[in-house]
């Protein structure tokens, strides 16, 4: 039997997990593994010989061997996004040539019919859309004809009046088509934040292929024993458990948009004020386009990136973003403006104040 590659061992992800929410942090992750090699192993003081140092370099070793996979890991990410950049760009100069072929070709075809002279049955030059010149013999046959037709005219208008109705029809029905398409292929729109969205009044949330990781806003100083939490498998219930004046029954109640793993998921309460849900998906090779059936809006899964949304992964700027969106939630629970609306606010405060004579009893924030 083969040894099993450890170095991409991903068993224990949930055992990891609900240590490192437990320990809040890398080297209380860290002193917790070390602690139990040196009270409950003899990693430290190997039979075969040696002192502490043996220990250390290992540790090292194993260390420096993980920093090259994750080296690896990067440089093969970065050239993917080079490769499909690349693509994207050549295939942008592709759709450009060909269009500019296309209106060369175009031009070309009006340059040659320019000489060309269209001719009438009579043999006269009908190119510009001038008559004939009229003779009476002519004029006399073209009113004796006229007369002939007056009778079959209530006929002719009607079928060409049907004929036209049922090609506007089909001609509406193209451009519904058509107009569709190019909305989907001119999709500029960004990808979502952190892979996920803000569900208005409920939460934030995140996600990556393995799990998916939920933020709701709380009063200050909660604790885990104020809350209702009931992780199921095709099921969130997220709720107080004792109900008041100031809450609902549920936060959350609703189907999952998936199934997932219920004993790899785990809640936990962060700063006080923040309820913090990571559920692991059963099938981890696809995305989330909302936690629960009913959430709105849905993101456009084509627009998702591949890679860490846990709030703590994100970079800088993305999850200054997401917490600004987490802040504007819990504001809207209490009822206080969010941060857009409260920076309206502080601009009036200073005009008013620059003004004093003016009246602003009626005045009302945009």
């Amino acid at each position: 039997m083969s040894r099993p590659d450890y170095t991409n061992d991903d068993r224990f992800d949930g055992l990891f997990l609900q240590i490192a929410h437990q320990t809040q942090g890398i080297e209380p992750l860290l002193d917790t593994l070390f602690s139990f090699l040196r009270r409950k192993s003899d990693f430290f003081t190997p039979p075969a010989g040696g002192d502490a140092e043996a220990a250390i370099a290992k540790v090292n070793e194993v260390v420096r061997k993980h920093a090259d996979i994750y080296l690896k890991d990067k440089r093969r990410e970065e050239e993917e996004k080079l490769k499909r950049r690349e693509a994207a760009e050549a295939k942008k100069k592709k759709k450009k040539k060909d269009a500019e072929a296309a209106a060369a070709a175009e031009k070309r075809k009006e340059e040659n019919n320019e000489g060309v002279i269209e001719m009438g049955e009579d043999g006269f030059d009908i190119s510009n859309d001038e008559p004939p010149p009229s003779s009476k013999p002519a004029a006399a046959k073209v009113a004796a004809d006229i007369s002939d037709v007056k009778s079959d005219a209530p006929t002719i208008s009607a079928t060409k009046t049907e004929q036209h109705k049922t090609d506007g029809s089909k001609d509406d029905n193209n451009t519904q088509e058509t107009e569709k398409e190019e909305e989907e292929e001119e999709d500029n729109s960004p990808p979502p934040i952190g892979n996920g969205g803000t569900i208005d009044g409920k939460y934030v949330w995140t996600q990556t292929l393995q799990e998916l990781t939920i933020n709701i806003p709380l009063p200050e100083n909660t604790r885990g024993r104020d809350l209702n939490v009931v992780i199921s498998k095709k099921h969130l219930k997220v709720g107080f458990a004792k109900k008041n004046k100031n809450n609902n029954d549920f936060i959350v109640n609703d189907n999952l948009t998936k199934p997932i793993i219920v004993d790899d998921s785990l809640w936990t309460i962060e700063d006080g004020n923040r309820l913090v849900l990571t559920l692991q998906k059963s099938n981890q090779m696809e995305w989330w386009d909302a936690p629960c059936q009913s959430d709105f809006p849905k993101i456009n899964i084509q627009k998702v990136q591949p890679e860490n949304s846990n709030l703590s992964d994100l970079d800088g700027e993305t999850r200054q973003t997401v917490e600004k969106m987490m802040f504007d939630q819990r504001q809207k629970a209490l009822g206080l403006p969010t941060a857009d609306e409260q920076k309206k606010l502080d601009i009036l405060e200073k005009f008013k104040a620059s003004h004093p004579e003016m009246d602003f009893s009626n005045a009302k924030i945009s």
